[in-house]
């Protein structure tokens, strides 16, 4: 069974800065496309951004670009999604999910397999 638990969440102001990191455990993580999404209340999930499984593909929401960046470390399962230049608007609980030999720029949510439980963003103005 895969499990994923994100961590590195939290309050942050305005233009600050936040690292979300995402572990996969229990099947081999460099054969999943890994994906971060949010949801904010009342809203529907959204993609953020994807890795390609060998990191070497990105891809990103026109929301984030060039404020967020996804990466992966193979040798820790884990996936990062460095978060730079935070606006209210980004606030949201945070989803990391990984889509079995998927693609970077899979948006779908019903793409992906497996889902971590979510880590709450919250930017203040």
């Amino acid at each position: 069974q895969v499990h994923l638990v994100e961590s590195g969440g939290g309050l942050v102001q305005a233009g600050g800065s936040l690292r979300l990191s995402c572990a996969l455990s229990g099947h081999t993580f460099s054969n999943y496309a890994m994906g971060w999404f949010r949801q904010a209340p009342g809203k529907e999930r959204e993609f953020v951004t994807g890795i390609s499984w060998g990191g070497d593909r990105t891809y990103y929401a026109d929301s984030v670009e060039g404020r967020f960046t996804i990466s992966r470390d193979n040798a820790k399962n884990t996936v990062y999604l460095q978060m730079n230049s935070l606006k209210p608007e980004d606030t949201a609980v945070y989803y990391c999910a990984a889509n079995l030999l998927g693609a970077a720029w899979t948006t779908s949510p019903r793409e992906y397999q497996y889902w971590g439980q979510g880590t709450q963003v919250t930017v203040s103005s």
